[in-house]
């Protein structure tokens, strides 16, 4: 074969090898723009449902994201009152209370199932072995039958769903349960985490971060390999309670109610890089429903038991400056503490917790609507539904 034909060959070779190649990139291309969610693909644990946006990992609880498994549950306020050992229930459209009933000893949290068709109230009790969780059916807003189950001061779910994860404060342990009969599977000891309480999981779901209370750190979890990968303890302070992940993943807010702010953590090199000063006892967080604010709620006191008509306020952070924009006090002083937001996030509903009432904040102005309970020390309420594919736990933290 003579060197021209020769190159030709070549070429009509390479081509046929190229061509494909070619092909398949401009089919790409084509489908992932550039600076596409799809371009940055989170590769998860196996079972968790994908992470439809990296950026924003809120995009899926917009208020136009609710689940068809939610289409015929009631719309519901679910308040735990721990001091009177039950539930009352508010009707979001009327803020009257339209329901109670018993529950177990010591309701701390009402819990939405990962699967969303159960409401859970953990009940932590005086004893351990006194411990139950309740299931509420969200179509009817009622209870069903209690169930025991050790120190279940509140509960979590493996982001795949195949276990539910309760937090057994007391005896420093997360036992991880079936996520419908809540039959015990295996526990993680936390000895090094006293008073182990609060947790958030990374975009991956490969490990979750846990607050320690009494011990003033953080647990860090890896839930591929059911172990305690860490501790880090906070430069002041000493009270973590609360804990959420900002919308990109790669920081965690972690409310404080000693240090009366917010500490900024690096999920993955489990470091504290930050600091932002909000207010009094800050205890709970919540993000906004559009995934562009973190609601900070002060609970006015730095005690675990604290007074009535405390200097109670919301600090409203922006995810992307990290600073705050906005303060909401609680006029003539109050103890807001756990919640959630309203479906269309206009309202940011907490408890009151040392004034037996609960709070309903506008979240466009900040003003406090106010509704008193029978119940004595309201919770862990949530609100219900909220939208989202599934729940990770505690009041409601949807994915």
């Amino acid at each position: 074969m003579n060197r021209s034909l020769k190159n030709y060959a070549n070429k009509i070779i390479i081509g046929f090898a190229v061509a494909p190649l070619l092909f398949f990139l401009n089919i790409a291309s084509a489908a992932e723009p550039a600076g596409s969610s799809a371009a940055h693909a989170i590769q998860t644990v196996l079972g968790m449902p994908p992470v439809v946006n990296p950026n924003n990992l809120y995009s899926e609880t917009r208020p136009d994201k609710l689940s068809p498994v939610v289409a015929k549950h009631l719309s519901r306020v679910y308040v735990p009152n721990r001091r009177s050992n039950n539930v009352e229930v508010i009707d979001p459209a009327t803020f009257q209370v339209v329901d109670h009933y018993s529950v177990g000893i010591n309701p701390q949290h009402v819990v939405p199932s990962w699967d969303l068709k159960t409401l859970w109230v953990n009940n932590n009790a005086e004893h351990r072995n006194d411990g139950s969780v309740t299931p509420i059916d969200p179509t009817t807003g009622k209870p069903g039958k209690s169930i025991p189950v050790d120190d279940p001061y509140n509960m979590y779910f493996m982001p795949d769903g195949s276990a539910a994860i309760v937090v057994a404060e007391s005896l420093k342990r997360l036992d991880l349960r079936d996520p419908h009969t809540m039959a015990l599977k295996n526990s993680i000891k936390t000895p090094n985490c006293g008073g182990i309480n609060h947790a958030d999981f990374s975009i991956d779901g490969r490990y979750a971060i846990f607050t320690c209370e009494f011990s003033g750190g953080l647990a860090k979890i890896d839930l591929v390999e059911h172990k305690v990968a860490g501790h880090l303890k906070v430069s002041k302070g000493g009270m973590p309670q609360d804990i959420r992940i900002a919308p990109d993943g790669k920081v965690f807010y972690v409310a404080d109610m000693k240090a009366d702010g917010v500490f900024v953590i690096d999920g993955d090199k489990f470091a504290e890089i930050g600091f932002i000063k909000t207010g009094v006892g800050t205890h709970g967080l919540y993000p906004s429903r559009d995934g562009t604010q973190l609601y900070v709620v002060n609970r006015g006191s730095n005690k675990v038991f604290g007074p009535p008509h405390g200097k109670g306020s919301v600090s409203v952070i922006d995810f992307a400056t990290r600073k705050i924009v906005a303060t909401w006090p609680i006029s003539g002083g109050g103890s807001p503490d756990m919640g959630n937001v309203s479906v269309d996030g206009k309202t940011l509903w907490l408890s009151g917790r040392f004034d037996n009432v609960v709070y309903a904040i506008d979240t466009a102005t900040g003003k406090v609507k106010t509704i008193p309970v029978k119940g004595k020390e309201p919770h862990g309420l949530t609100v219900w539904p909220q939208p989202g594919r599934y729940s990770l736990g505690h009041t409601g933290n949807l994915r």
